[in-house]
This record gives structure tokens, sequence and C-alpha cells, in this order.
């Protein structure tokens, strides 16, 4: 009797291909202005300091503190220092109308917000009666407060975002190392597939998985070819393996991965390569492969394999918990984890099943979750309707007020 091997479950699968995703070397040189979305290469480090100079968090006048102790002092206004200009040393007994962001005029040690000031035009001068007394460094941004020069401001591995790459422009970096983007391929296999526009025949469905995957490798930085819908025929499955792993550093593929008679892409990955890991104690997306395909001419040269099931939300669901984080470790990026929360449950789940279960659930005004009312793996307007995964253990149910473990989209999508 034919003993089935035992499922792996969702930590087991994670770490294995957590320790099979081998990073790239290769690096690319790019404008700051078109690093967004990429993976830094190497550490970054400041040669300047920012600020540059002391200045002037706000509009108003610099002083000198100590002459400001009375609560009403009136000063001769000196000079005035937009931002972008150098003033003279403060003169004492004066003030200097100051702007924000500009350099701090020698002499003075605090600025007093414009709107604790008021200024008077007197037959010899202006004149501002200062109504505040200020703290020496007061409204003052100091030399270096934000970057000290010779600091690392951004470490390797990470993906860089606006937010990084403001940073790096904020100490002069005009261009940035990179990792070279991941070249994917991707196919999609069933006869029962049709593109939108298409008429639909007897049997037939529009290939929703096209897009979908596009879109999530897109949004991930993937250099992405489509070798489009294969025939349901190991032959033209194999040859499609043979074609892609030529160029790619990973094959995707959607459908074709469970153990039907028409179900060719496992013998063609293992006539092609080699199948490391198959089938997961997960749900949605229990039928999902990977693996390796050989580089013909190449004794060593390999593309790595991820068979995703076809179902529309075993596809989603399966991408984002496993194919994100092994693109992502293969880019360089060492926190690949997406960060849960722990959420009160506005429904009841009576149901436990075997299998990891990732239910499509979005917040509610009251500050719970409310669950898509089904399921199930064909279902993708759950995943538009929701606003993330609970990640629920196997054997658990849930009852209404019980905390769960969501991972919202927004911490998946990108």
């Amino acid at each position: 009797m034919l003993v089935k091997p035992p499922l792996l479950s969702v930590a087991e699968a994670t770490k294995f291909l957590a320790k099979s995703a081998v990073p790239l070397t290769d690096i690319e040189i790019v404008p700051t202005l078109e690093a967004n979305g990429r993976v830094l290469a190497a550490p970054q480090v400041s040669q300047i300091n920012v600020p540059g100079m002391d200045n002037s968090q706000m509009d108003g006048y610099a002083v000198r503190a100590a002459e400001c102790a009375s609560g009403e002092t009136r000063l001769r206004v000196s000079q005035r220092i937009p931002a972008g200009h150098v003033g003279t040393a403060l003169e004492p007994g004066t003030a200097a109308r100051i702007f924000t962001g500009a350099m701090v005029p020698e002499g003075a040690d605090a600025i007093v917000m414009q709107e604790a000031c008021e200024l008077s035009k007197d037959a010899d001068g202006d004149h501002v009666i200062i109504r505040h007394v200020p703290e020496a460094g007061e409204w003052i941004r100091t030399i270096g407060e934000d970057i000290r020069s010779a600091s690392t401001i951004l470490p390797s591995g990470v993906r860089l975002r606006p937010q990084e790459l403001g940073l790096a422009a904020s100490v002069g970096l005009a261009t940035l190392p990179v990792v070279r983007k991941l070249r994917v391929a991707v196919f999609f296999t069933g006869d029962e597939l049709t593109m939108p526009g298409e008429a639909l025949k007897p049997g037939a469905i529009y290939n929703s998985n096209r897009f979908l995957l596009r879109g999530l490798l897109e949004n991930l930085g993937c250099e992405v070819k489509d070798f489009g819908i294969v025939p349901d025929q190991l032959q033209a499955t194999r040859d499609t393996l043979r074609a892609a792993a030529a160029s790619h550093d990973l094959i995707i593929t959607s459908g074709g991965v469970s153990v039907g008679e028409e179900d060719h892409v496992k013998p063609a990955v293992e006539a092609e390569g080699r199948l490391n890991m198959w089938q997961i104690a997960m749900k949605p997306g229990k039928p999902l492969a990977f693996g390796e395909i050989n580089r013909s001419g190449d004794a060593t040269g390999k593309a790595f394999f991820i068979g995703l099931p076809g179902n529309p939300v075993s596809t989603f669901v399966t991408f984002l918990i496993f194919v994100r984080p092994f693109l992502l470790r293969l880019q360089g990026v060492e926190n690949v984890a997406p960060r849960a929360l722990t959420m009160r449950a506005d429904f009841n789940w009576p149901k436990a099943d075997r299998r990891q279960e990732f239910l499509r659930a979005r917040f509610n005004d009251q500050g719970g979750l409310d669950l898509f009312p089904h399921q199930g793996s064909g279902v993708l307007t759950s995943t538009v309707w929701g606003d993330g995964l609970i990640d629920n253990a196997p054997g658990k149910t849930i009852a209404e007020g019980d905390l769960v473990r969501f991972i919202p989209f927004d911490h998946l999508l990108n």
C-alpha cells in the first residue's frame, strides 16, 4: 500500500524556501530618482552633516536669549535673513528678521517665533518688541541634528521607498547601488483559459490569474516575461519550462500542479529538473510546488520554479505567503516577514480545519474584524472586499470576541 508523505506545514515550507533563496550578487548603479522599489546593494554613508549649519525652525527673530529676559524687550531689527542667504554677525542689542531654514547668524542663540513679536516702524528704523522669554537654543535646528557626517544612513538589503530616496537625496547622493531586477517568467496551464475580450466557449473561463500574478510581480519590481497560456500537454509544458529557464531567475506557473490526469506541471518539472517541495498543509493553496529547472547547455545553471494552484484565491494567498518573501530574499532583503496585528474577531468560525487557514477579513467601524461570508478558493471578490488575511492555526475555531492574528494586505502587497 502506497503511503502518502505528510503535508509540509506552512512554517516548514517557509523555512525551506528561505534556505533555498540565494540572493543575487549583480549590482547596478541607478539614479536616485529612479531607485524607487529597488533593493539597496551596499550601505550608504553620509559625507555631510544635516543640517549643515544651525538654522531656524520658524519664521521669527534671531536674538540673544540673555537680552530678552524681561518679558517685553524692544530691539532694533538689524538685518533680514531669508532661507538660502547668510547674514552678518548679530550686533548686541539687535534682532535679525529670519525665515524658516535660514542660517542663524553668529551671536544669536535663540529664535522667537513671529507670533510672539510685534514689529514697529519708527523714525530711527524698524524695531521689534519681543513678548516672550526665550531659552538658549529655542527653535534652532543645530548642525548635524538629523545626520552626522560619516554616519551610515541606509543599510544594505533595504527596499527603497520614497522616504529612503528622500533621505539619500538629503545628503547629496545622486546615484545608488542596487541589486539588479529579478527576471521572472510566468505561464498558465489549462485548456479552459480564455483571455478577456475573447468569446467564452462552453466550459471556458477568463484567465484572471494572468493579470493577478503579473501585477503582484510588477509591484515587487520584477522584470516579467509572460509565456502566455500553455496547452494541457506534457511536451508543451516541458518545452515552455526549458525556454523560460534559459534566461530567467525564477519560473512561476499557475495551475496544473495537482494530481489529475491533465495536470502536467509536476511531471514536466521532474523531467526538466527536480521537485524539492510539493503540497502544503494550508487552506487555500494546498497544491504548491517548488523546485529547479535545468538550463540547457549549462551544467550548473538552474532557474528556480514555483508552481501555484489554479484557483485564483489560492494563487493570491500562496503568492503572498510564500512567493513574496522568496522574491525579496533573492533580492537581498533580510526582513521579509509582514507585520501582523492582534485584532478582535467580530464573527464565529466554528469549524476547525486540520490545515492552517488564511481567511479573508476586513476592518469594521467597531475596531474589530468582519469575515467574508464565502471563503471558497475561487471567490476572488473576497480579496477585493477584504483588508487582509486572518492567519488561523490548524485545528482552531474562532468565537466572537477572540483575538486573532491579522496580516493586512498593505503589509503584503509592497
